[in-house]
């Protein structure tokens, strides 16, 4: 499941069977499982258990490190995701099978934790055209991928990697028709990782394949300056949605573009530098290139 891999026990030592916490939450876990069609709120758990909301919240929290509500938000999605993808049940169908009183609860529920409505997650790029090449760049191989229209896709390898960074990237997509084509790359690999090609009057083209929400963050980041940084709550103000960070990091993290559309100028909460999918020494060597041209 989406979060309830998260689930951590590790301080199961600092409870004693006695007071019942294990069991508490085995059977939270256990009813969120088997009756998430009911969608159980959190005084109905308490009630069963003849605990206060309070106290369930926070015995939950502690155990699992999720509250009862995400928890039971993860295994929704994952069904979701079943019923639309191998079984594709129509919105609406989906919906009521997921006992959500329509497409509206399940259209936040996609938001809220992928970033994208369900029609764009269950799309998959269906009907694109993406060719793509490897080439050399100063963050190592680089995997350029471009449509009709521009550039889609940018990612970073390791030597020995470039397999495993080409199906990361397919995933996003995995609906689309994919070609290797380095001759049609190339270009666009020149230009990006060549600063005296930059040029306001010749802007690089550039297609983001994405949900609304999504497209709108990446097109937050493409505003941070060369040599600037912002946090995820900057950008949740940026686009209109202050209480949005969570989504924000989510989207941030499937920019497709890489370094184009500079996700690695988002920061934490705190300023300091957060996870990177290419990873944070590539993203400190991004940051130090950077600095270095302006």
């Amino acid at each position: 499941m989406t979060l309830a891999r998260q689930i951590d026990f590790s301080n199961a030592a600092d409870v004693t069977p006695s007071d019942g916490d294990y069991e508490t939450v085995r059977s939270v876990i256990e009813t969120l499982t088997l009756e998430y069609q009911d969608q159980p709120s959190l005084e109905q758990l308490a009630a069963r258990l003849d605990l206060s909301p309070t106290q369930l919240q926070k015995t939950f929290t502690r155990w699992a490190g999720l509250s009862p509500k995400a928890f039971l938000q993860a295994v929704t999605l994952d069904h979701a995701k079943r019923l639309l993808g191998r079984e594709e049940l129509p919105l609406l169908e989906t919906s009521l099978e997921l006992g959500l009183s329509g497409p509206g609860r399940l259209h936040d529920l996609f938001v809220t934790h992928e970033a994208m409505s369900p029609g764009e997650w269950k799309a998959k790029g269906a009907g694109l055209t993406i060719r793509y090449g490897y080439h050399a760049s100063p963050f190592g191989q680089a995997l350029v991928m471009i449509t009709d229209r521009g550039l889609a896709g940018l990612a970073f390898a390791d030597a020995g990697e470039e397999k495993a960074c080409f199906e990361d990237m397919a995933r996003r997509w995995p609906a689309a028709n994919f070609v290797e084509d380095r001759s049609s790359t190339e270009p666009y690999a020149d230009r990006i990782f060549n600063p005296s090609q930059w040029s306001c009057e010749q802007p690089l083209r550039v297609v983001m394949i994405g949900s609304d929400f999504q497209i709108r963050v990446w097109q937050s980041l493409m505003k941070i300056p060369m040599g600037r940084a912002v946090t995820y709550s900057d950008i949740a103000n940026d686009i209109g949605q202050p209480t949005a960070s969570r989504a924000v990091g989510a989207a941030v993290g499937r920019n497709p573009i890489s370094f184009v559309v500079p996700c690695h100028r988002a920061l934490g909460k705190s300023g300091a530098l957060t996870g990177y999918h290419w990873g944070l020494t590539r993203k400190r060597a991004m940051l130090g290139w950077e600095a270095g041209q302006v």
